[in-house]
């Protein structure tokens, strides 16, 4: 790209809104412990972690389709390979094992991007195996 090609870029996206749009989804992950005695969070097992583009710590949306429930926490590691879902800390309360959950985490982009966008998504089955993917 040449220079007067990317200051048209520059000044045509300077004045673009800012979407907020899904980035990563992780839909019906089954919970497969939950820890009262742990600070907090969703620990999620590594490698599914980065199949769907979650980081560590990232803040995350839950939603637990067994009791409606929906709550905000951040996501940590859990082992990889594990196939770990563990509601921790006051979440805990929110379900139980085997409930199944939607993990959303979200990321701001103009909208130019918002036209073209996908988000990383995997679909689990009741053993936290990936039946599904789209946008990865």
């Amino acid at each position: 790209m040449d220079v007067a090609a990317i200051l048209h870029y520059l000044s045509a996206t300077a004045n673009l809104m800012q979407i907020q749009i899904l980035k990563s989804k992780i839909h019906r992950a089954s919970v497969t412990a939950a820890s009262l005695d742990y600070e907090g969070s969703l620990s999620i097992d590594a490698a599914l972690m980065e199949q769907c583009g979650l980081f560590p710590y990232e803040r995350i949306l839950c939603s637990n389709l067994a009791n409606g429930e929906r709550f905000e926490t951040y996501a940590i590691p859990a082992e990889r390979g594990s196939k770990a879902i563990v509601l921790n800390g006051a979440t805990a309360h929110l379900g139980k094992v085997g409930d199944r959950l939607t993990i959303m985490s979200y990321t701001t982009v103009d909208e130019y991007q918002a036209k073209h966008w996908e988000p990383r998504v995997l679909l689990l089955n009741e053993k936290n195996i990936v039946v599904n993917r789209r946008g990865i």
